[in-house]
């Protein structure tokens, strides 16, 4: 490790030349579609495994440690590039020199170094400090060169002006651990009751100790809140508001949900739950439309479009009808899930044969270890000589799991091999009479050319393979006439009893038994996740809890086809969708917002991202609780009692 970090800093030194390459490979990537290493003829297919993700959680610690050291100046640098780019709201990808491009610069500099995963995975870590210092004073160069260009205003004043709603929406999802957050239908009907019954009441005081000028109106009548009046009436009408009102909605859905409005008024007059239920169909829809709008950039997206066309269909029987149903919500929702899942089927469809090909590869060591369970308990009771067991314990069960991997478990090329397994016992064990030996040898040579078939198909060294044929031929040979395929062996010599090991022995063997390796660092280490997206990491990182693992599991098993998830891959943060899923689940594509960016994760790269807080559903909060929580804020600062003041 010491010769790898002095070796290391010969390569940090070239760090700018690194970043400068990167910048132009990455444009050239998103232009052609490159992802990575190829998977096939027809398109791109990067494969994160546990290798890829360990780099991941690496690089995501460089980015950490450099933000936390120049975080004030990298934030000047994002408002000037988004100036002159004339964006609203600064991002951090539009910064040309943003920590992300120098910690990917560092993992490419590492590649070279002799070392296995976990050896990069430390030298990063221990690099990242280093580079956050060296780094720091030359932002900080830039910032002063740009003030002295009289350039400071574009340093602070941009992307100041942020919309009300959205500036609310950030403060709610701040009150991570407020019962705001968590807020239920009920929680904010009875502040809303309360707070329009106090304004009842206060009504006529206030017109009886103030007088009204000649001619004037009387007071507005105060607003219906439940159990006064219409029930619902008004927290439907201001959870509605808050729904409009949210920024994280394409423009074009907005549109289609201010239709729904007027079916879901409709519906609260006879159903009384859906102002109860946060799990009621109604919500549910307007949660799943949000989820899947959001996995849009742009509201003139092509497929946008055609969803948008999709929900106009669907969603006309409700405004049509003059009293919707829940079940009617119900059956939208279904159709609804039933498209999107369609849609990112069609999505990953041209991925699907190679994917179903690696997720058989993901599986072969599995099917090794059962097929040689499976074959010792066969040979225990066969008469098989040491080679025949070697041969069938080590090279077949090879064959048949490269016949697995590649024709799919249960097709007929592997089911063959596993058939061939009791015909070659057979011809090694005693026939009864001249007439089954005679039988024998009309079928051997079927039973050789079978196996050098399967010989071929994993490439059996010349060597290996002719040991084995002489060996059988031998057996064959001697079965034929009418002799034991092997010949028994002799009673071997009693060996001698050890003698009883000192306590001194016993101790010495105990320290070299001990596993020598280095332990995992996914077991051992843990993420700064200070900038990263808000997930409930602590829920599934606790090691060797029964709940984090509970949670974890829990976590994958509610990953299905068409929802859209925001990962860190490649030092950056990237929005995809799951477009298909591997019937072992331990497969999954992800395809990004532009359809050639294609990444294959393995299930256990996907535990270790969710253990690590690099991946989250990108919509982390429904609608519904969004509009709740930001319902509460406003009443929360809304005057009470009839105080304005």
């Amino acid at each position: 490790m010491v010769q790898a970090a002095c070796e290391l800093r010969g390569r940090l030194r070239r760090l700018p030349h690194h970043a400068a390459q990167d910048r132009p490979r990455r444009r050239r990537s998103a232009a052609t579609g490159e992802a990575g290493p190829q998977r096939g003829n027809d398109f791109s297919l990067s494969l994160v495994d546990e290798g890829q993700a360990l780099k991941d959680v690496a690089i995501s610690h460089v980015i950490t440690a450099i933000e936390d050291q120049s975080r004030a100046e990298l934030h000047q640098l994002s408002n000037f590039f988004a100036a002159l780019r004339g964006i609203a709201r600064p991002l951090k990808n539009d910064n040309p020199l943003r920590a992300a491009l120098f910690a990917q610069a560092l993992a490419r500099a590492i590649e070279g170094v002799d070392l296995d995963a976990d050896g990069r995975y430390a030298l990063m870590r221990l690099a990242a400090h280093p580079l956050a210092i060296r780094l720091q004073p030359i932002y900080t160069l830039l910032c002063q060169s740009l003030r002295q260009a009289q350039l400071s205003g574009m340093l602070t004043s941009h992307g100041s002006a942020i919309k009300e709603s959205e500036l609310r929406l950030r403060q709610f999802k701040t009150l991570t651990d407020t019962p705001t957050q968590n807020a239920t239908l009920d929680q904010v009907a009875m502040k809303l009751d309360l707070m329009n019954t106090r304004a009842a009441e206060l009504g006529p005081a206030r017109a009886a100790t103030s007088p009204s000028p000649a001619g004037a109106l009387g007071a507005p009548p105060p607003k219906l809140g439940p159990g006064t009046g219409a029930p619902g009436t008004d927290l439907l009408s201001r959870l509605y508001d808050q729904i409009l009102a949210d920024d994280s909605l394409q423009p074009p859905l907005k549109v289609l949900m201010g239709r729904l409005q007027v079916a879901i008024v409709r519906l609260s007059k006879a159903d009384p739950t859906l102002l109860r239920r946060q799990d009621h169909p109604t919500w549910q829809l307007l949660n799943r439309l949000a989820a899947h709008g959001a996995g849009f950039q742009r509201s003139d997206d092509a497929e946008l479009k055609a969803f948008l066309q999709f929900l106009e269909r669907v969603i006309q029987p409700l405004l049509d009808s003059a009293h919707p149903s829940a079940l009617q919500f119900q059956q939208t929702l279904t159709e609804v899930d039933s498209h999107i899942r369609a849609q990112a089927e069609a999505r990953g469809q041209r991925s699907a044969v190679a994917l179903e090909r690696l997720d058989r590869e993901q599986r072969r060591q599995e099917w090794q270890r059962m097929l040689r369970d499976q074959l010792q308990h066969q040979l225990d009771d066969a008469q098989a000589g040491k080679l025949m067991r070697r041969f069938l314990l080590g090279p077949w069960v090879e064959v048949i799991a490269q016949a697995m991997v590649q024709h799919g478990r249960d097709a007929s090329e592997p089911q063959t091999y596993i058939e061939l397994v009791d015909a070659l016992l057979h011809s090694v064990s005693p026939q009864p009479d001249e007439a089954a030996r005679q039988r024998l040898r009309s079928q051997l040579p079927e039973l050789v050319r079978a196996l050098d078939r399967g010989m071929d198909a994993i490439a059996l060294p010349a060597m290996q393979r002719q040991a084995f044929l002489d060996e059988l031929m031998r057996q064959h040979g001697r079965v034929l006439r009418g002799q034991p395929a092997v010949e028994e062996a002799l009673p071997a010599a009693p060996s001698l009893r050890r003698p009883a090991q000192t306590p001194e022995e016993l101790l010495q063997q105990l320290l070299d038994e001990r596993e020598s390796q280095l332990p995992s660092r996914w077991a051992h280490e843990r993420v700064d996740r200070g900038q990263l997206p808000t997930v409930p990491v602590a829920l599934y990182s606790e090691e060797h809890s029964p709940h984090a693992h509970a949670a974890l599991q829990d976590w994958i098993a509610g990953v299905h086809i068409g929802g859209w998830y925001h990962l860190f891959h490649r030092s950056e943060w990237i929005t995809a969708q799951i477009a298909w899923i591997s019937d072992s689940r331990q497969m999954f594509l992800f395809i990004g917002q532009v359809a050639d960016e294609r990444h294959s994760v393995t299930r256990g790269a996907l535990e270790q991202l969710v253990a690590n807080g690099l991946i989250t559903q990108l919509e982390d909060q429904p609608l519904l609780q969004r509009a709740i929580g930001t319902l509460m804020l406003d009443l929360d600062r809304a005057p009470h009692n009839g105080n304005d003041h």
